[in-house]
């Protein structure tokens, strides 16, 4: 594992499964083989990042370990304080709570501090489940937007989703999208009400789990039958040709 600078160690990107039981599905050789050589990690939560480890086949004693805790409550600590290990020349893997960390994570600005301070970077093979929807979409893997969270507000969320409606429309570009799981429901009946019949929706729900569901429909066919995604991990995309 060459490092580009030789007095500081490697930063690691470890994916993290995106439900539960999907552990086989989830980890390569490499991985497993990775994560017992590091000692130190960056997570966004300990609890899965300590259930992720064992479920790896973690050989090194987990009191062993030193995890440094970038959840939501303490993303206003100076990022320097991340940094100790790697600068004396110690790997570290960063992990976020599921999926790839840096791809709609917060450490992406970890990964950038590392790159500022010429610390090598090394992203490792695992779940994304924004590519994986879009793999199993049907849409243009061409072309495609991912754009986090729409607006809260009904108002905002609905001039939001024709938007991009028009911009699949117009540039013929896939659009993705998410909302917290709780708030899934009222996010499909917006899309419903606010997209014309032809334009195509797949929806991607718990991707990798036990109740995997993928589907691609037009408008129309979805409102003969809506399902239920309440508090289900889901992505959203948009498409029309």
């Amino acid at each position: 594992m060459p490092n580009c600078n030789m007095a500081y160690g490697t930063l690691f990107l470890i994916p993290v499964p995106l439900a539960d039981e999907a552990a086989s599905k989830s980890f390569t050789p490499f991985l497993s083989d990775t994560i017992n050589q590091i000692k130190e990690y960056i997570v966004e939560n300990e609890k899965t990042a300590r259930r992720f480890l064992r479920e790896a086949g973690l050989k090194i004693p987990q009191s062993e370990l030193s995890l440094h805790d970038y959840g939501k409550h303490n993303r206003d600590i100076n990022l320097a304080s991340f940094f100790i290990g790697l600068t004396a020349g110690h790997d570290v893997g960063l992990m976020s709570e599921a999926g790839c960390p840096g791809v709609a994570d917060p450490g992406a600005e970890i990964v950038a501090e590392a790159h500022r301070r010429g610390i090598k970077v090394v992203p490792l093979v695992g779940p994304s489940s924004i590519l994986l929807a879009q793999m199993a979409s049907g849409f243009n893997g061409q072309s495609f937007t991912f754009h986090g969270y729409l607006p809260i507000d009904k108002a905002d969320r609905a001039k939001k989703i024709k938007e991009l409606e028009a911009a699949a429309s117009r540039f013929n570009q896939t659009q993705l999208f998410i909302e917290t799981p709780f708030r899934n429901n009222q996010l499909l009946e917006e899309i419903l009400r606010s997209c014309t019949a032809k334009t195509q929706l797949c929806i991607a729900c718990n991707l990798t789990g036990e109740d995997e569901f993928v589907q691609t429909k037009t408008i129309a066919e979805w409102k003969q039958k809506i399902p239920d995604l309440h508090k289900r991990p889901t992505i959203f995309l948009l498409f029309r040709s």
